[in-house]
């Protein structure tokens, strides 16, 4: 069946009953009571048979692991032996197919050397539940006639962290409930350091909703936000799966649990008798509420996979009620458990019962972590730097994972190794070479023919002997370096093009550092080039400088890389055409300084490259942003001074978002979140919505400086920005760039 989401993992109900009564229970206290005419142990048959399915669907579905975790009732109840020929089953029906996890939830009262020797030989996680010290878990998890179970469950956590058995303690699991003191809760399961600790709101719908002993609506997002505070005071000294969920939706990733976030459920319920079941919560809400009407006997879990309960909570964010898809944190929130929307009138088309503890929980964890987790790159430039000069390098090493075996590329490779190892002037060297926007050009072409089996090695290999050579002439380094040259020609990445040959002719010759510059040695005769040598055949970067205190900036015309751009760029500008260009250049840097200095010196930033483009300006003079490093931007030649103003100061925008986006997450892309624009006639993405407002508000400050304002336009931005304010993806450095717009925007109506 096409469409549908896999199971990869599965609740085995071993045993029906429990040695507790704990008056939360979702399976005895709840609405469905399916419980009592169910056996109570698992039977060798439903055993065998699930565990037929389980490798069945496995192997449709190509799944590398599964997991499988033993529950009940009380699952310990079943005995060793019935456990033991689970694990025996599962393991022999998924050898070869796929990895198994296995895994037990129990109360741990029954808990010995007997089970764990046992889980020990199969690898089986135990994971325990726990409310926290005896007071909170005498709440609820007595025996039938009222005695304590704290002291016996601290001795299964015990002899779980005892060796051997250690490496099984899965961790705590933690039922809320708000009339515990949160500290003392948090501070008892701290104590018994478990690898991790889930906290789970007590299951409730609208028709029984939860308590809340002070009548507020938000109780238990405050108690769990005193939990997270002394959680991080302490130095979140253990895993919290909620809280760690939180923080990474917020950052723009996955939910870690299936209670928050929008991430499809791959969970299925096998009971005692074998049949099929959604996930246990469900037995919360109404009798009947988690059948399915299959069975392992009969039916494929495929079957119920294309359940329409179960395809109700794989639809994302078109599963979630009207409002929770218009809320800003529902990435994060999900909407809340499937079991807690649901209301007798319309079944589970609403938000959680627990909404505004959700959506106070969200904001709670944002804002105490907000400045933490905000990518350092957003504010700092430099940073910003670094982390693009880490990815090329990274990207690089790729390359080089695919290549490495070429003679050439090999070569090529030991000559760049040896020029990082040369002291500080060759690790500078090599810097300038490898923060070449080109170079990223150069490197993600390659890897995308690497990726498309036409890969051309020869052609690699030359560029990084080129690149590697480059490096030894910046950085005056006693290093041999030799290159290919084709076509007559090669050019050295940063420093310029060289001729050796006539056209159509290839070859190899040894660069050096002289007194004067470079020298080349081609056979026997010996050519100087470079800054002062005046070789005819040597063409070398022209630079230009921004202002007087701004670092020189290449006049890049040379770069057979140079043509990443959504226009072709010029070809080599003549020596009168040069000079004209770097005088509007000048021109143009003069006026966004006097118009907009804020923003020009903000532009300056960072700007290391100008390729001149063909033809004339698009749109007014907006600058082009092409795939390559950072430092680069098109601009097109034929453009008059004010479009050249213009298109210094967008093409930086654009390239400093890019930038932002390549090393740091502004939004998730998990969603079909669309949103209206002031700007075009359908709905857009919010990458499309954020960067049209990042450049907008540049233009709107340039043009109200110039006397050419837009009608509107700062209405226009206004709007967009209050649409980004309630966009659900955005991650906590999304909202930090939109508040730095509204910022920006602030200055400019000023």
């Amino acid at each position: 069946m096409t469409g549908l989401i896999a199971f990869r993992e599965i609740v085995l109900k071993v045993h029906s009953r429990c040695d507790l009564a704990c008056d939360h229970c979702y399976v005895y206290e709840h609405a469905d009571q399916s419980w009592r005419a169910r056996p109570k142990v698992i039977s060798p048959e439903v055993i065998s048979h699930t565990a037929s399915r389980l490798a069945e669907h496995a192997r449709d579905h190509a799944l590398p692991s599964v997991t499988v975790i033993l529950h009940g009732g009380e699952p310990l109840l079943a005995g060793t032996a019935r456990l033991r020929l689970v694990c025996e089953e599962f393991t022999r029906a998924l050898h070869g197919i796929a990895d198994l996890d296995l895994r037990i939830h129990t109360n741990g009262l029954q808990l010995s050397t007997r089970y764990l020797d046992l889980f020990d030989e199969y690898g089986v996680r135990v994971g325990i539940s726990l409310d926290g010290d005896r007071a909170a878990n005498d709440r609820h998890r007595r025996f039938a006639d009222g005695r304590t179970s704290h002291p016996l469950v601290l001795a299964a956590v015990a002899l779980l962290r005892s060796e051997p058995y250690r490496h099984l303690y899965q961790g705590l699991l933690c039922t809320v409930d708000v009339a515990n003191d949160p500290v003392a809760v948090l501070d008892a399961l701290v104590e018994l350091e478990p690898p991790r600790v889930d906290f789970l709101l007590p299951h409730a719908t609208w028709e029984t909703p939860p308590a809340r002993p002070d009548g507020a609506p938000d109780a238990y997002a405050r108690w769990l936000l005193r939990i997270f505070d002394h959680w991080d005071r302490l130095g979140r000294p253990v895993p919290v799966r909620l809280f760690e969920s939180l923080l990474s939706t917020l950052r723009g990733g996955p939910s870690l649990t299936e209670s928050l976030g929008l991430a499809p459920t791959d969970l299925v319920v096998v009971e005692t008798d074998g049949t099929l079941e959604q996930v246990d919560s469900l037995k919360s809400a109404f009798e009947g509420a988690a059948a399915t009407g299959f069975n392992v006997f009969d039916h494929a879990f495929d079957q119920v996979a294309a359940h329409p309960g179960v395809r109700a909570r794989q639809l994302g964010l078109a599963g979630v009620s009207d409002s929770c898809r218009r809320c800003p944190v529902v990435r994060s929130c999900g909407g809340g458990l499937y079991t807690h929307r649901y209301r007798d009138r319309n079944g589970f088309d609403n938000p959680s019962v627990y909404c505004t503890d959700l959506r106070e929980l969200v904001d709670g964890v944002e804002g105490r972590t907000a400045p933490r987790e905000t990518a350092p790159q957003l504010s700092d430039p430099a940073e910003l730097a670094r982390s693009q000069e880490e990815l090329t390098r990274i990207l690089l090493a790729r390359l080089h994972a695919d290549l490495a075996a070429d003679p050439g590329w090999a070569q090529a490779w030991e000559l760049l190794a040896a020029v990082e190892q040369a002291g500080e002037a060759g690790a500078g060297a090599l810097d300038a070479v490898l923060d070449h926007p080109f170079t990223r050009t150069w490197v993600l072409a390659a890897l995308d023919a690497a990726r498309d089996g036409g890969q051309d090695a020869p052609e690699a290999a030359r560029r990084l002997t080129a690149l590697a050579a480059a490096a030894v002439l910046r950085g005056g380094l006693d290093l041999p370096a030799e290159v290919t040259y084709r076509d007559g020609e090669v050019y050295l990445p940063t420093l310029g093009l060289l001729r050796l040959g006539e056209p159509g002719t290839e070859g190899r010759a040894a660069l050096h550092v002289t007194d004067e510059g470079y020298a080349v040695r081609d056979g026997r005769a010996e050519h100087r080039f470079g800054p002062t040598a005046g070789d005819a055949r040597w063409q070398p970067v022209r630079t230009w400088s921004p202002g007087p205190d701004a670092a020189p900036v290449a006049l890049e015309d040379l770069d057979p890389y140079r043509n990443c751009f959504p226009r072709p760029p010029r070809l080599r500008l003549g020596a009168g055409e040069a000079e004209e260009w770097r005088g509007r250049l000048d021109r143009a840097w003069a006026l966004l300084h006097k118009a907009v200095p804020e923003f020009a010196r903000a532009a300056a930033t960072g700007l290391t490259t100008l390729t001149p483009l063909a033809g004339g300006p698009r749109s007014g003079g907006w600058g082009e942003a092409g795939r390559h490093g950072p430092g680069a931007l098109g601009v097109p030649y034929a453009a008059g001074v004010r479009e050249t103003a213009l298109a210094l100061l967008t093409g930086r925008r654009r390239t400093r978002l890019r930038a932002l986006t390549e090393v740091a997450d502004l939004y998730a892309l998990d969603g079909e979140w669309l949103h209206r624009s002031p700007w075009r006639e359908r709905p857009v993405p919010v990458s499309r919505l954020l960067a049209d407002v990042h450049e907008r508000v540049a233009v709107e400050a340039y043009r109200r400086a110039t006397a050419t304002p837009e009608p509107g336009g700062a209405d226009r931005i206004h709007r967009a920005l209050d649409r980004l304010s309630e966009a659900a993806e955005l991650t906590v450095t999304g909202k930090s760039l939109v508040a730095e717009l509204r910022y920006e925007l602030k200055t400019v109506d000023a």
